[in-house]
C-alpha cells in the first residue's frame, strides 16, 4: 500500500502540472492536496463510527472503505488521456495535440502551446542519458536542491505531531480520550478548510507569500504550545487546567490551518513546476522519496523525542522551520503564472540562481 502511494504521490502532481493551463495550475495542483485532505477526514470519521459500533468487525469496516476511493481511481485513469509533453517525447504529436484540445478553450490554443512543448522537447529527445543521471548534472542543481530542501523539510514543520499524535499530546495535558479523538477530527477538518482556501488563493497571492506567511504562523504556533505544556508541567496553575487543553487545540488548529495552505499543497506543487521537462519525473520522485523517508524516520522516533525533549521538541521544529522559512525567502523563485516551457527565465532573473544558470550555459 505504501508503495502504490508513493507512486500516487509522484504521478499526480506531475500529471496535474504538466495538463493544466498556467493560470490555474497552482489551484488545480492544490486540489490534489485538497481531496487528499477530504480522504483523511472522511478516513476519521470512519475510524470514529468503527470505534463507536462496538464491533469486533469494526476494523474489517475501516480497511473495507479504502477499496471504494482505490476504485474510483482505477476506473477514472482509464478514460483520461496522457500527458502532451510525454506524447511529444514517444513521438506522438498528433495525439499531443489531441489531449491539448480536451483540455484548452481552442484549437488555435492549443496549436500554439503545441508548438512551444515541441521546442521544449527538442533537447530532451536528443539525450539519451539516464534521467537520474542527468539530474545530477550542474545546471540542475537549483531545481534539485530546492526540491529535496522543501520535500525534507515538510516533515520538520511537525506537522506529523500534530497529525498523528495529536490525541497523546492532548490526553498529557488533562483531555480523556474520547475528547483527544474528536479534537484530532477538529484538527483534520481545520487542516481541509485551509487547503480549500489555498487552492482559491494560490494562483493570485503566488507561492513565495504563501510559504513565508504559513511559515511564520507555524513557528508562532509551536512557541506557543511549548510555552504552554510548560506551564502546565510545573503545576502552578491547577485551576486553569481546562484552558491549558483548549489552548493547545486551538494553537494545534493554527499549525493544521498554515500547513493547509502553505507546506502542504505547495510542497507537491513547486517541484512539479520548477523541475524541466527531462528530469520532472526523475527529480519529483526523489522529492517523493526524501518526503516519505522523513515521514518514517519521524514517525519512528517522535514519541521517544515527545519523552526525553518534552515541551522541548515544540520549540525544534519551531526553529526547523525558521531555518526553512528563511531559505523559501531568501532563494526560491516565484513561479506564479509562469508557463512550464518557459520556467528557465524564472532562474536567470534570480538574484542568486543567474549566477549558477549562468555559468552553466
Amino acid at each position: 500500500m505504501c508503495i502504490i502511494c508513493s507512486y500516487l504521490y509522484k504521478a499526480a502532481p506531475v500529471y496535474i502540472t504538466e495538463m493544466a493551463p498556467s493560470k490555474w495550475r497552482g489551484a488545480l495542483n492544490t486540489a490534489f492536496q485538497f481531496f487528499v485532505c477530504l480522504g483523511a477526514v472522511i478516513a476519521s470519521l470512519i475510524n470514529l463510527a468503527a470505534n463507536h459500533s462496538k464491533s469486533s468487525h469494526g476494523w474489517r469496516l475501516s480497511l473495507g472503505c479504502a477499496s471504494v476511493p482505490a476504485t474510483v481511481l482505477i476506473i477514472g485513469a482509464l478514460f483520461i488521456p496522457d500527458t502532451p509533453s510525454s506524447l511529444i517525447q514517444r513521438g506522438k504529436s498528433d495525439e499531443a495535440l489531441a489531449a491539448l484540445t480536451k483540455v484548452r478553450s481552442t484549437r488555435e490554443g492549443a496549436e500554439a502551446e503545441l508548438n512551444d512543448l515541441i521546442n521544449c522537447n527538442e533537447a530532451v529527445r536528443s539525450n539519451h542519458e539516464w534521467h537520474y543521471k542527468t539530474l545530477m548534472q550542474p545546471r540542475f542543481r537549483p531545481h534539485l536542491v530546492l526540491t529535496l530542501l522543501i520535500a525534507g523539510f515538510q516533515q520538520l514543520t511537525g506537522i506529523g505531531m500534530i497529525a498523528f499524535y495529536a490525541p497523546v499530546v492532548l490526553r498529557t495535558i488533562g483531555l480523556r480520550t474520547e475528547g483527544s479523538l474528536c479534537g484530532t477530527l477538529v484538527i483534520g477538518v481545520v487542516n481541509l478548510a485551509s487547503v480549500f482556501m489555498s487552492t482559491c488563493m494560490v494562483d493570485n497571492v503566488g507561492r513565495r507569500l504563501m510559504f513565508l506567511q504559513g511559515g511564520l504562523q507555524i513557528i508562532f504556533g509551536h512557541v506557543f504550545i511549548a510555552c504552554t505544556l510548560a506551564i502546565q508541567s510545573q503545576g502552578q496553575y491547577d485551576e486553569l487546567e481546562d484552558s491549558y487543553w483548549i489552548a493547545a487545540l486551538v494553537l494545534m488548529c493554527l499549525i493544521s490551518s498554515a500547513f493547509g495552505w502553505s507546506w502542504g499543497p505547495l510542497t507537491w506543487l513547486i517541484p512539479s513546476e520548477i523541475l524541466p521537462i527531462e528530469v520532472r519525473a526523475a527529480g519529483t520522485g526523489i522529492g517523493v522519496s526524501t518526503n516519505f523517508i522523513m515521514t518514517f524516520i519521524l514517525t519512528q522516533c517522535s514519541m521517544s523525542m515527545l519523552c526525553s525533549m518534552k515541551y522541548g521538541l515544540f520549540f525544534f521544529y519551531g526553529a526547523m522551520t525558521s531555518l526553512m522559512t528563511a531559505i523559501i525567502g531568501v532563494f526560491l523563485p516565484e513561479t506564479k503564472g509562469v508557463p512550464l516551457e518557459f520556467m528557465d527565465t524564472v532562474w536567470c532573473k534570480h538574484w542568486y540562481w543567474k549566477y549558477v544558470v549562468t555559468a552553466q550555459v
